[in-house]
């Protein structure tokens, strides 16, 4: 069995599964990343709107928590992604 089964065997839609799989394999030792949606989107090929619709999906799921991250000046940067 390979780590990811337990993904395969949940209900999710396929655009959360392709994002899921994009950020584990985008994340340091302690789960993290932080790719912006419009990277994300590209690399996938998919719509902004999709990826914000996955995401949205995993959060949903259990299997992501987003944190916004901000700049030192206060303007908002890049959501910091934890995969659960």
């Amino acid at each position: 069995m390979g780590r990811l089964d337990f993904l395969y065997r949940m209900e999710l839609p396929h655009r959360a599964v392709s994002v899921y799989i994009y950020l584990s394999y985008r994340a340091n030792k302690d789960g993290e990343c932080w790719p912006a949606i419009p990277t994300i989107a590209a690399e996938l090929k998919l719509s902004q709107s999709t990826v914000r619709r996955a995401l949205r999906d995993l959060r949903k799921a259990g299997l992501l928590e987003t944190e916004q991250r901000y700049r030192t000046r206060g303007g908002k940067s890049s959501l910091l992604y934890k995969i659960q």
